[in-house]
């Protein structure tokens, strides 16, 4: 499966779209480059809500494996959503091209990290890690696959997974989430909120007996996507999705002007709610404006 990124993930194809080799070498060949920011953490989130699924075609008895390719620093937090999936048993691989962080990569990649974090200078020089990468994933795969399997199914459904998500209490610069707790209690859940038209994504790791949050330091007038993710012991349900929109800064109502004289005049207002100063602005009108 492959999703790229910038600051809107992308699914390009899920696990199961394709079955061949050939298949598979076809799609990449027709992939097209997708530009602009780097969203690393946000990239991650998406590829475990959307692509380790099994409707993406994450079987429960496979192996979990990601390769992240950057070739640029984060812009939000990478190494907090690089931690969500480590501790579910996904294992990542970082490998960075040109102005790549290495210190980043080594955050985010699993341990050993001789074995998962790789560096090169231009993309062209990719090609030279792909002997050792694939000999490495193949032998990781195969180490991993002895281990005794977790107990715990990766599945979705209401069983593992949260319902009927309520916004409320929605103000300039916060929002109370609210929903309905799954038939099985998580051990956690991960809440995942961010501007939608692009900005950093934050996040609250509640305790699974929580099943409500005030989000607080938003944006005023901005649209917000949330997540509320489901963490088990080596799975994590279906996330439960909503979007709303934070209310404007409130303005100051009712302008009135008095006690005009030749060189000066007295404003007031009524006050705009949560203001702490006001500027005043004055200009003269232009000609032939009315008064």
């Amino acid at each position: 499966g492959l999703s790229q990124y910038s600051s809107d993930p992308r699914t390009e194809w899920d696990l199961s779209a394709y079955s061949t080799r050939e298949e598979v070498l076809e799609a990449v060949r027709n992939l097209r480059y997708k530009g602009g920011n780097t969203f690393t953490g946000l990239a991650l989130t998406h590829v475990l809500e959307q692509n380790l699924k099994p409707d993406a075609g994450a079987r429960l008895e496979a192996e979990k494996l990601v390769i992240l390719l950057t070739d640029g620093k984060s812009q939000d937090d990478a190494n907090l959503a690089a931690q969500t999936l480590k501790n579910l048993g996904i294992e990542i691989f970082a490998i960075g091209v040109k102005n790549a962080d290495e210190a980043e990569l080594k955050q985010v990649a699993s341990e050993p990290l001789e074995l998962t974090v790789y560096n090169v200078l231009d993309f062209p020089l990719l090609s030279s890690l792909v002997g050792k990468l694939t000999r490495v994933l193949c032998t990781r795969i195969r180490e991993r696959s002895h281990k005794e399997t977790a107990d715990t199914p990766v599945s979705t459904g209401p069983q593992l997974s949260p319902t009927d998500l309520k916004i409320s209490a929605v103000t300039s610069k916060s929002m109370q989430l609210a929903w309905s707790p799954p038939l099985r209690p998580p051990k956690k859940y991960r809440v995942v909120y961010y501007p939608s038209k692009g900005g950093n994504s934050k996040e609250v790791v509640l305790e699974g007996a929580v099943s409500s949050v005030q989000l607080s330091n938003l944006t005023s007038h901005t649209e917000y996507a949330v997540s509320v993710i489901p963490v088990y012991d080596g799975a994590a349900g279906d996330a439960l999705r909503g979007v709303t929109s934070t209310l404007p800064l409130s303005s100051p109502r009712s302008l009135r002007v008095s006690e005009l004289s030749h060189n000066s005049l007295r404003l007031s207002w009524k006050a705009a709610q949560g203001a702490t100063h006001y500027l005043v602005l004055c200009s003269a009108a232009p000609d032939g404006a009315e008064d």
